[in-house]
């Protein structure tokens, strides 16, 4: 059974991080003619779109995105409660999962986003590569409001380092307000 969790697990997973970057692109305003972007915005048109019809977006927030986030989040603690043999569903309680399972795919999705553009900083040779470019228009409000603070001390960029260190403090504490509070 531990199998068969993993892979439905891991392919939810997959899929929300492409509706939570969808979200993160139209967030950062990044360039949606880019081939990465492309991809994003054509694995998840055929689900938004519907919705989009039904929950209007709040200014330049997607709520569409944001509930097919929530729905895809709930949909996996289902699924897996399903497989473990749990037929008892509590809406509050399913809800309040989505919402955690979220969360923590947010966490996971700018982590490593992170990660790749600073492995690809390190193997790129000046040459336009479009998920380089994209990473950048992702990361870069993060980043910069660091390099004012810290700026590159000989050649370095430690921004990456010092976001991720946050990031990962960020998550231990949302962990940890989950189980005071559930």
């Amino acid at each position: 059974m531990n199998s068969a969790q993993f892979l439905v697990g891991t392919l939810f997973d997959l899929y929300l991080m492409v509706v939570l970057l969808r979200l993160w692109l139209q967030l950062a305003r990044a360039d949606f003619y880019n081939p990465f972007s492309q991809f994003v915005v054509k694995a998840t048109h055929p689900i938004i779109a519907p919705m989009r019809r039904i929950l209007p977006s709040i200014g330049s927030f997607d709520t569409a995105t944001l509930v097919l986030a929530l729905i895809v989040g709930m949909l996996k603690l289902t699924v897996l409660n399903l497989l473990v043999g749990v037929a008892e569903f509590n809406f509050a309680v399913l809800f309040m999962g989505g919402v955690f399972i979220v969360v923590k795919e947010i966490f996971s999705l700018m982590f490593w986003v992170l990660v790749i553009r600073a492995i690809l900083s390190w193997v790129s040779q000046g040459n336009y590569n479009p998920i380089e470019v994209v990473l950048h228009q992702l990361t870069e409000p993060m980043l910069a409001p660091l390099r004012r603070i810290i700026p590159p001390m000989g050649g370095l960029d430690l921004s990456i380092l010092i976001a991720l260190i946050g990031l990962q403090f960020l998550q231990y504490l949302f962990q940890d307000l989950m189980r005071a509070f559930f």
